[in-house]
């Protein structure tokens, strides 16, 4: 049987056999390769080892230079990501950029900020237990989406901070063939701070090509008083202009919830589910902490949106004012899309500098 399809046909294929096989890069194994991992004679766990030798924890994680970029992984294919658990400290979150470039491509596929990849973007701890992306105590993330190639995979990240970080990190993936009709994965991230004046927070536009929308994660923080999640989510799908073809009914309702998420009364009703989620809520303190803010995720595992020419996706930022009038509003919006489609894809919009990124 076809290796790949042996790997990803979900549990009710978990008992048939594959020839796949299976590799893990992490510090203890730069390279991935079979019996090579545990190796290390230094590392920043060496001294820690000292008295135990070669083999035991010497290497578990790296050390990122300021203003680098460090390659985590280089892979020949073909095959397919399967599993990657990272962790480094919060404050971090935003200033780490990682990279994804299939089958040797000059842009990456995969662009974001770390934080906002595994849906924490607020450089704020936040659970999340959903299919793709798990997030847990006390920062451990996790991503399961698919990620095939066909001839080689690169996966780096680039510190932005003015300091070293210190990064632990594991990446799984299977030796094996992939079908003509497996697409490629792709993230890309954008942010508005402030949203101009009655202008639409666009999730991802320029997509080209054929392929399928899988999710969206929101950092949004609010610049106003009262509810502020009235505006609509809109797919423009194949060659749509001025009005889409996918319209939804408010921001809560996107996210899967209702009635402006309150429950119990009074207050924002927090949840993560295999495919929604609004697992972040960080209220005002009182005196730095002036602003809500909120994470929230969505994933259309089981209802993609197919397209085959181009995707535009947007949200509006809607509140209320007087006469039952609807607001728009200027909040900060960053979000992250996630999609699988054919390559070539266009390039992304720069990625911003690290004061744009940066949550204050």
């Amino acid at each position: 049987m076809n290796g790949f399809n042996g790997l990803f046909m979900g549990l009710g294929g978990l008992a048939r056999l594959s020839r796949a096989k299976t590799r893990s890069i992490s510090a203890e194994n730069f390279t991935g390769e079979k019996g090579k991992g545990g190796m290390a004679l230094e590392g920043t766990g060496a001294a820690c080892a000292r008295d135990l030798g070669r083999g035991w924890k010497v290497s578990p994680s790296i050390k990122i230079p300021a203003g680098s970029t460090f390659t985590l992984a280089e892979i020949e294919g073909p095959g397919a990501i399967q599993h990657i658990w990272m962790t480094c400290f919060p404050k971090y979150w935003r200033s780490l950029v990682l990279r994804m470039y299939w089958d040797g491509e000059d842009e990456p596929s995969v662009e974001t900020p770390y934080g906002d990849f595994f849906c924490n973007g607020w450089c704020q701890r936040s659970n999340v237990n959903s299919l793709p992306i798990v997030v847990n105590p006390a920062g451990g993330m996790n991503s399961y989406w698919e990620m095939p190639f066909r001839k080689s995979a690169r996966i780096t990240i680039e510190n932005l901070a003015d300091e070293e970080v210190v990064l632990y990190y594991q990446i799984t993936y299977a030796l094996t063939e992939v079908p003509d009709d497996v697409a490629y994965f792709h993230a890309q991230w954008r942010r508005n701070n402030p949203l101009p004046y009655k202008e639409v927070h666009t999730i991802v536009d320029g997509i080209k090509g054929w392929g399928h929308y899988v999710g969206t994660y929101i950092a949004w923080g609010v610049n106003n008083t009262g509810w502020w999640g009235e505006g609509e989510v809109k797919f423009y799908i194949d060659g749509d202009d001025e009005f889409p073809t996918i319209c939804g009914t408010g921001t809560e309702d996107y996210f899967g919830g209702a009635w402006n998420w309150e429950y119990p009364k009074g207050e924002y009703g927090v949840y993560s589910t295999p495919f929604l989620g609004l697992p972040q809520v960080i209220k005002p303190d009182g005196l730095y902490q002036s602003q809500q803010r909120f994470g929230m995720y969505r994933w259309h595992i089981m209802d993609p949106i197919r397209f085959e020419e181009d995707l535009r996706v947007t949200i509006q930022a809607l509140g209320w004012r007087s006469g039952g009038r609807y607001l728009p509003l200027q909040d900060d919006i960053a979000s992250v899309a996630y999609w699988y489609q054919t390559e070539p894809h266009a390039p992304f919009p720069p990625l911003p500098d690290g004061d744009y990124l940066e949550v204050i």
